[in-house]
């Protein structure tokens, strides 16, 4: 039987078969007595056993089966769920998710996981593992397992110049103080670069819980020569081994978390019995059909290749939707005119619908996060508790492959630099767990994503210190910023307030990548945070990325479009009423002073601001933050198809793209947030 033309649905399947594993678990851990949970996860695995062993991955299906072995003794109440026997299984977890990763990518699936089969075949026979979740994961990964995120700054920091280096390090068979040796040998590289990654965790390398070798992932300007000399330099330390990082261990696409998990009916069959359904790439999309029952079965599988194409063609129907307006009002025809309007109606409903088809919730990139934060917490010795609230909000599919990054970040921050440890909270009066809010909801045509930690909030004082410091700012203008703006420091490139070097922060690439991307997305973030009580971090995002509504403006004889989502209002003033500050020009909007800037100027356009009394002007704002653009004259609000200007003009100051109006011709559309910026 040819078994290649199963595979796309192999994995697919395998994916969430995984993710349900992985939700289940999380739940046994808080509900240990649910045998429930635990018939549900033996429902998963055994489905996955069944599908391996048919697709011929034999490592896959045989780890699958010593975890059916650990579950059936939970289940007959030969062996109780406890954090040890959880970690067991999550090591596992790991291992089978990796393996699934490898075939999706063409590879064999086969991978040395004798160890967790040893733990997993204790654990049958009734021998309680007493190792820690750390201790596990050292068993099991290595140094080169790099999540998204760490591969993300590896690259950016490589583009930047550094070099990014694993170094091997060995200790004398005679050292006494091992823990001070590995301190001493991070002080030697904090003079030089950073840490990205220790194995094993920091945690275990200060209490000695490690033999005579541990090992390091740094970015560092200096030469491989120069970082072994430095650290050979530490007494007592046997041998340094520095080995440059290669690009093919940073292969992003390769993070299995990252990849889109689909949900459908749960049906315990092996691959061969899907011969009916039609073969498609492992990336896909459901899409509900319409119906008033709620009976099973109702969604198709459906390629987002032909999702995509599907919106390129009605982004082009859109464009000749505008043309045939234009037409329509220069002819003058009544018959034309009803014809055009019904089409535009028509159109429009089009348009929700297949918006509606590629929204897909942003459960999707949450039910990751409660198994990072259970494994961040272990390796830092917190309590914290994670509140998923708004799962369901729906996003376009575009945007949610690209939120996952920055929302890892953000919840690191907060469980690392945020939630303080239990003896601390004690000592405040706090609850000894702390608690993480990831919250997502609609308003208007946003959706906002926030992450609220009820930790230590932001220390004012020392984000100012460390800005001096930095020379991101003098001392004079550090008197007198607002606590919104001092907030705002957080997002300069490069700051970081971490006073230790660990594996989840102190890494010296901080906030600026996350609002980075966010903005990238056409959407924002802000902070606000009250010390002693917490912080909260909001995103803004745009429910699309490909058509959006904008106001058409004219400067000169050139149009140019600005998004209805970053326009508080347009006004005519009178140039009497325009003031110098600073030489720069400003009005008065409401009370506020607000820069007003000529367009014109710019963008070189040829000509001067117009010689009559009144200026046309276009409110916009960023934030907090607003200016005043002038242009020469109001056309009207349009809905526009968002086309990329492509690789050669990436770097255009202050135009995020352009657009086809309904007369043929091409209007840049402006990035507000970069003329405001």
């Amino acid at each position: 039987m040819e078994m290649t033309r199963y595979l796309d649905i192999f994995i697919e399947e395998s994916k969430e078969h995984l993710q349900s594993i992985n939700q289940q678990a999380m739940l046994l851990e808080k509900t240990p007595g649910e045998l429930s949970i635990v018939n549900e996860i033996f429902r998963s695995a055994h489905t996955l056993k069944g599908m391996s062993a048919t697709m011929g991955y034999e490592d896959l299906a045989n780890l699958t089966h010593c975890m059916e072995n650990v579950l059936d003794a939970i289940r007959n109440n030969k062996l109780n769920v406890s954090s040890s026997v959880l970690d067991v299984l999550f090591a596992s977890l790991d291992h089978l998710e990796a393996m699934v990763v490898e075939i999706s990518e063409g590879g064999s699936g086969k991978r040395d996981v004798t160890a967790t089969v040893k733990e997993l075949e204790a654990l049958e026979k009734g021998e309680v593992p007493q190792s820690t979740q750390a201790e596990s994961k050292n068993k099991a990964g290595s140094l080169q397992d790099y999540d998204q995120y760490e591969k993300q700054i590896i690259i950016q920091s490589k583009e930047q110049g550094f070099h990014a280096y694993e170094l091997s390090i060995s200790l004398r068979e005679d050292c006494i103080l091992k823990a001070a040796r590995v301190y001493m040998v991070f002080e030697v590289i904090e003079q030089i670069g950073e840490i990205i990654k220790t194995l094993p965790a920091v945690d275990m390398l200060e209490t000695e819980q490690f033999g005579t070798h541990f090992a390091l992932s740094i970015l560092t300007k200096e030469s491989a020569e120069n970082v072994k000399e430095r650290i050979l330099k530490v007494s007592e330390i046997n041998t340094v081994e520095v080995n440059d990082i290669k690009a093919d261990q940073l292969n992003i696409s390769s993070n299995f978390e990252n990849e889109e998990n689909k949900k459908i009916e749960q049906q315990e069959v092996s691959p061969e019995d899907k011969k009916s359904e039609v073969q498609q790439p492992s990336k896909k999309s459901e899409v509900q059909q319409p119906s008033n029952t709620s009976s099973s079965g109702k969604t198709i599988r459906v390629n987002i290749e032909r999702l995509d194409q599907l919106m390129n063609l009605f982004e082009e129907l859109v464009i000749d939707r505008g043309r045939l307006e234009e037409i329509s009002k220069s002819l003058k025809s009544m018959e034309l005119n009803e014809t055009v309007e019904r089409m535009s109606r028509v159109s429009g409903d089009l348009q929700n619908i297949i918006l509606t088809m590629r929204m897909v919730p942003v459960e999707q990139v949450f039910n990751r996060f409660p198994r990072m934060i259970r494994g961040l917490a272990k390796d830092l010795g917190k309590k914290v508790n994670l509140e998923i609230v708004g799962a369901e909000t729906e996003l376009d599919r575009t945007v949610i492959d690209e939120i996952g990054d920055p929302l890892v970040h953000l919840l690191r921050n907060s469980i690392d630099h945020g939630i303080e440890n239990p003896e601390v909270r004690s000592s405040k009066g706090k609850n000894e767990t702390g608690t993480i809010y990831l919250r997502a909801f609609h308003s208007g045509n946003h959706v906002f994503i926030e992450i609220q930690d009820d930790g230590a909030g932001i220390n004012k004082q020392k984000v100012l210190s460390k800005a001096i410091e930095n020379g991101i700012l003098t001392k004079e203008m550090s008197e007198n910023l607002t606590d919104k703006q001092c907030f705002e420091l957080l997002f300069a490139s490069g700051f970081s307030t971490a006073d230790v070097v660990s594996d989840i922060s102190g890494r010296g690439v901080g906030l600026d990548v996350v609002k980075n991307k966010i903005e990238s997305l056409g959407g924002s973030i802000a902070v606000d945070s009250t010390e002693g009580s917490g912080t909260i971090f909001s995103i803004q995002l745009p429910l699309t990325l490909s058509i959006m509504s904008v106001m058409l403006v004219e400067i000169s004889r050139e149009k140019y479009a600005i998004p209805l989502s970053s326009i508080i209002e347009t006004a005519i003033i009178r140039k009497e009423d325009i003031l110098s500050a600073h030489n720069q020009k400003v009005i008065d909007f409401r009370g506020k002073v607000v820069p007003l800037v000529n367009m014109k100027d710019i963008f070189e356009v040829p000509g001067s601001m117009e010689s009559g009394q009144h200026v046309p002007v276009v409110v916009v704002r960023k934030g907090d933050k607003m200016a005043a653009l002038v242009v020469d004259s109001f056309i009207g609000q349009q809905e526009i198809v968002l086309k990329s200007l492509g690789q050669y003009l990436t770097s255009v100051f202050a135009i995020s793209g352009a657009t086809i109006l309904g007369d043929g011709q091409v209007a840049l559309i402006l990035d507000c947030n970069a003329l405001i910026k």
